[in-house]
C-alpha cells in the first residue's frame, strides 16, 4: 500500500503565498514523479509542477515565475506559490508515481480572496 497525503492548503489573500506538501509512505521500491495537479468544479484536472530525477521539473504555463516545486527530501515535496490570483483558487491534488503506478492524495482546498 502506498499513501499520499497532501498538506498545506487554506486562504490567502491575492498576492500572498502558501507552501503545500506532500508526503508518500508505504511500499516505496522506487520512485520516478511526484506532481502537483489542481482542478475547479466543472473543469478538467490540470498540471501545476512535477518533479523527477530524470526529468528536472516542469511547470503550468499559468503558473510559471509564480511557482516552485521541490523535494524536502526523498518522500516529501513542496509546492511553493507565490503571488498567488484569484484564478489559482482550486483543489490541489499530489500525484505520485511509483514503481510504474500511479497514487493520488485526497486533495487540499486553497483559496485566493480578499
Amino acid at each position: 500500500q502506498v499513501h499520499v497525503v497532501e498538506s498545506g492548503g487554506g486562504l490567502v489573500q491575492p498576492g500572498g503565498s502558501l507552501r503545500l506538501s506532500c508526503t508518500v509512505s508505504g511500499s516505496i521500491r522506487s520512485m520516478f514523479l511526484m506532481s502537483w495537479y489542481r482542478q475547479v468544479p466543472g473543469k478538467q484536472r490540470e498540471l501545476v509542477a512535477l518533479i523527477g530525477s530524470a526529468v528536472g521539473t516542469t511547470y503550468g504555463d499559468s503558473v510559471k515565475g509564480r511557482f516552485t516545486i521541490s523535494k524536502d527530501n526523498a518522500t516529501t515535496v513542496v509546492l511553493q506559490m507565490n503571488s498567488l490570483k484569484p484564478e489559482d483558487t482550486a483543489m490541489y491534488f499530489c500525484k505520485a508515481n511509483v514503481g510504474g503506478t500511479e497514487y493520488w492524495g485526497q486533495g487540499t482546498q486553497v483559496t485566493v480572496s480578499s
